[in-house]
């Protein structure tokens, strides 16, 4: 059986390397993980080939196609009909299921370091494209006060009013306003300090940065980022992105096979590391 890795381009992704140490892990020496690089105009004939041929048993769906795949689905979970964004794609009976693990996969990691998030947390989240959304939606299951900051606050306002309609989202277009030694949580969803801008940080220079603050940076290449040296100067732990690419790795892998997201997370992060 084969699975796959849906967008454009995908060439720079982990993701086979992770998922065939799994499959090797627990002994599925017939599955395999490939990288299929999927332009838009190609999307329709890819969906086609995903339902009709027997070999093919799901995949993954990254840039820019997160949105683009749902026409073609025969259903949506309601975690990805609240994210707003299908990440994985199950086959079962020939029909296409849409789901999202990308909010499973951050919380999930941020817990393995140590910090699990509740009504007493006050997180600020930097960004509100997708990688935010399933951020903000983890945090709302948590009942966590959330401020998202966003140069376009419109955008961020859009977001703040779908995934938190159940509870209030502040929006604002800078950190200027935000009462700095109230906040527990930093959360970077911007691609700012992503190789090669190495020395770029989404936190103003100007502005100390909360020692009481857990930091985590969805920005994993490189592995220690501007953000990040930031935030460990002023004495706060850090946490970069490779685990949530791992953990929502390990809760796709689930879905696909039945074997349980645990069984095979280290595996997967001792093949990435």
């Amino acid at each position: 059986m084969i699975i796959g890795l849906i967008g454009y381009p995908v060439s720079h992704s982990l993701s086979a390397v992770m998922h065939n140490a799994a499959f090797a892990h627990i002994g599925w020496h017939d599955w395999r993980y490939e990288l299929w690089n999927t332009p838009h105009d190609e999307l329709p004939a890819r969906m086609a080939a995903l339902c009709e041929r027997g070999d093919l048993g799901g995949c993954n769906v990254t840039i820019p196609h997160k949105q683009n795949v749902v026409p073609y689905l025969n259903a949506v979970s309601p975690h990805a009909q609240a994210v707003g964004a299908v990440n994985t794609i199950i086959k079962r009976d020939g029909k296409l299921y849409g789901d999202n693990t990308d909010w499973r996969g951050w919380l999930t990691d941020l817990r393995l370091h140590g910090y699990s998030p509740d009504a007493n947390t006050h997180a600020v989240v930097l960004g509100a494209g997708g990688a935010a959304r399933a951020v903000v939606y983890a945090l709302v299951q948590c009942h966590s006060r959330i401020t998202l900051i966003n140069r376009n606050p419109q955008r961020a306002q859009q977001l703040a009013d779908t995934i938190g309609a159940t509870q209030p989202v502040t929006v604002s277009a800078s950190l200027a306003n935000v009462p700095i030694g109230d906040i527990n949580l930093v959360v970077n969803c911007t691609s700012v300090g992503m190789s090669p801008n190495d020395n770029d940080s989404p936190w103003p220079r100007h502005l100390p940065y909360p020692k009481a603050a857990t930091l985590y940076d969805l920005v994993y290449k490189p592995r220690i980022t501007a953000l990040m040296k930031q935030a460990a100067a002023a004495g706060a732990p850090v946490v970069d992105g490779l685990g949530m690419l791992i953990e929502q790795g390990a809760a796709a892998f689930e879905l696909w096979t039945g074997v349980p997201a645990t069984e095979v997370s280290g595996v997967m992060r001792k093949a990435l590391r």
